[in-house]
């Protein structure tokens, strides 16, 4: 069985292309999950000031009526 001369070198270049399109979607799974945290985290802050607003908001309502009812 005689192989042509250019197995190996096809070999090899086959192998380095497979392991920088690996690499290349590791990191760019790595920037997704990234970005996916940064949402999430964003997210939960935009919800505690939410919940933050409500309360003040509820604090004004309750002087508002107290004020209502002693004035």
């Amino acid at each position: 069985m005689h192989l042509s001369p250019f197995v190996v070198p096809l070999g090899v270049f086959a192998m380095v292309v497979m392991i920088v399109a690996i690499a290349s979607m590791r990191k760019m799974r790595e920037k997704e999950l990234e970005a996916h945290h940064q949402l999430r985290t964003q997210e939960m802050e935009h919800e505690r000031r939410m919940k933050e607003l409500d309360l003040e908001k509820a604090k004004l309502e309750v002087e508002k009526a107290r004020a209502t009812k002693n004035g």
